[in-house]
C-alpha cells in the first residue's frame, strides 16, 4: 500500500497525537489576525477567482446569444467541492459588468417545491435591483407584496400568499416577460443561476415544469432574452434525464473538472499576498498537493494555514499544521456523517482503521495490498466495503493503475482516516 508522510519526520508526524488521543495541528497562533482571505463553504470572492477560462468563454457566448433574444439553458455540473457555486457567482459578476445583463445567483439548497423556487428567484431579483435608480419600475411590477426588512427598510423581500405563488409558477414565462418589459431600457436581458438544485430534481414535477417552461417560451415569445443555468451534481442531471428524457435536449451541458496545480498555486499565492503573507516553496508544494485541485480544499487548507501561521511567513511546519487542521475540519463535515456515523459494521470500521495504520497513506491503494493486512473475517466483507465506499463517494477506481487499484477522491480524506485511526489506537491504549 502506498505510503506518504507529507515529507516530514516521524517525530513531527507523531507530534500531532496528544496524550488523550486528540488530533491537533501545531498550536494555533494567538496573534492579532482578524480576517482570513479564504472562504471555506462559500463562493470565492471575484477578485480571487482563478481558472475555468474555457468554461467561462463558452458560457458567456450563450449569455450573449440569449441577450439577442434566444432563450438559453445550461446545466453546470461537477463533483461536490469542485467550485460550481464560485463559477456561477463569478459569471453573474461578469455578465453584470461586461454585458449589461441583470444577473442573479439563487441558492436553492433545501428547497423542494416549485412555489418556493419561484419565490426565491423573484425575491433575489427584487434585492438585486433595490439600489438601482430605476427600482421604481421594478417595485411597480412586484406590487403590494414587497416587504421592507430590517431597520429603516434597508432590505426588501417578496412574500406573496400561497395561492399567488401557484399562479406565478404556472405563468412563469409571462412573469419573466413582463419583468423584461420593465427593464428593457436598462438591461439587455436576464441571467439566472439556480444553484444547488439537488433537492428540486428529486421531485418529478420540476422536470416536467421546466420542459413546459422552455416549450412555452419557444412557441409564444419571439424575443425572450433570458439565460438560465442550473448547477448540480452529475447524478442529479441523470435523475432529470430519467424523469423527463426530452429535457436533456434543452440543456447545453458544461462540466467542470479539478483545477490544475498551477491554478491552485496561483490562487493560494494571490490570497496570501492579499494579507501580506509570504509562502515558502516547500509549504506551497504541500498545500497545492493536498488541495487536490478542489476549490473546497484550497479554502479549507488555506484558511487553516493562515490561522496556524504566527509570523506572516508560511513555512513547511505551518503548512503541515494547516493541512492537519483542515483534514480534521473536512473529515468532520464530510466523512463523519457519511462514513464514521453511516457505517455500523465493526468489520468495516476495522478495515478503515487498517487503511490508516501506517501513517498518512497515499491517495492511491491496491486491493491486494490492503487485503494482505486483513483477518479472514474482514476479507469476507472487503468487496462489500469497497462497494460501500464507492457509493459514499469516498473512493473511485484508479483505471490508470490497473485492475484492483483505487484512489481517494481527494488527498485529504486519507489524512483524516489516518488521524482517526491514530485517535482510536490511543484510546485503546488507555483502556
Amino acid at each position: 500500500m502506498g505510503n506518504s508522510n507529507f515529507g516530514f519526520s516521524e517525530r513531527k508526524r507523531k507530534g500531532l497525537i496528544k496524550e488523550k488521543g486528540i488530533v491537533i495541528g501545531r498550536k494555533k497562533s494567538m496573534n492579532n489576525k482578524e480576517n482570513s482571505p479564504f472562504t471555506p463553504g462559500s463562493p470565492v470572492p471575484v477578485e480571487l477567482f482563478v481558472g475555468r477560462a474555457e468554461q467561462i468563454t463558452e458560457i458567456l457566448r450563450y449569455v450573449k446569444q440569449a441577450s439577442s433574444g434566444k432563450q438559453e439553458n445550461v446545466f453546470l455540473t461537477g463533483d461536490r467541492g469542485i467550485g460550481k457555486s464560485s463559477l456561477a457567482s463569478f459569471l453573474r459578476y461578469l455578465v453584470a459588468t461586461k454585458q449589461n445583463v441583470l444577473g442573479i445567483h439563487v441558492f436553492l439548497g433545501g428547497i423542494s417545491t416549485m412555489e418556493e423556487m419561484v419565490r426565491h428567484i423573484l425575491d433575489q431579483l427584487l434585492k438585486e435591483t433595490k439600489e438601482e435608480v430605476w427600482f421604481e419600475h421594478i417595485s411597480q411590477f412586484f406590487g403590494k407584496y414587497i416587504k421592507e426588512v430590517g431597520l429603516f427598510g434597508i432590505s426588501v423581500s417578496f412574500n406573496p400568499p400561497e395561492h399567488d405563488l401557484k399562479d406565478l409558477v404556472r405563468n412563469f414565462p409571462e412573469v419573466l416577460n413582463n419583468l423584461l418589459e420593465k427593464i428593457k431600457n436598462e438591461k439587455a436581458g436576464l441571467f439566472i443561476a439556480l444553484d444547488d438544485i439537488n433537492g428540486l430534481v428529486e421531485k418529478a414535477d420540476f422536470a416536467n415544469w421546466y420542459k413546459s417552461f422552455v416549450d412555452e417560451v419557444a412557441t409564444h415569445y419571439e424575443h425572450f432574452p433570458v439565460f438560465i443555468m442550473l448547477t448540480g451534481l452529475p447524478e442529479k442531471r441523470d435523475i432529470l434525464s430519467i424523469r423527463q428524457p426530452s429535457l436533456m435536449r434543452i440543456f447545453r451541458v458544461v462540466d467542470i473538472e479539478k483545477l490544475s496545480d498551477e491554478e491552485v498555486e496561483g490562487f493560494l499565492s494571490t490570497a496570501f499576498e492579499k494579507v501580506g503573507t509570504k509562502v515558502e516553496p516547500e509549504a506551497m508544494e504541500l498545500m497545492v498537493r493536498f488541495s487536490s485541485g478542489l476549490p473546497l480544499l484550497m479554502h479549507e487548507i488555506g484558511d487553516a494555514t493562515f490561522w496556524a501561521d504566527d509570523d506572516t511567513v508560511i513555512d513547511k511546519d505551518d503548512a503541515f499544521a494547516g493541512i492537519s487542521n483542515a483534514a480534521e475540519a473536512v473529515g468532520k463535515k464530510y466523512l463523519d456523517p457519511k462514513v464514521y456515523r453511516g457505517i455500523r459494521s465493526e468489520r468495516y470500521m476495522s478495515i478503515l482503521r487498517k487503511l490508516g495504520e501506517t501513517g498518512p497513506i497515499s491517495q492511491n491503494f491496491k486491493k491486494k495490498d490492503v487485503e494482505a493486512t486483513l483477518t479472514e473475517s474482514e476479507k469476507k466483507v472487503f468487496n462489500n466495503f469497497l462497494i460501500k465506499m464507492r457509493e459514499l463517494g469516498i473512493i473511485e477506481s484508479d483505471l490508470e493503475s490497473g485492475r484492483g487499484a483505487y484512489r481517494f477522491v481527494n488527498a485529504i480524506y486519507p489524512v483524516y482516516i489516518w488521524m482517526e485511526s491514530a485517535r482510536f489506537k490511543e484510546k485503546q491504549k488507555r483502556f
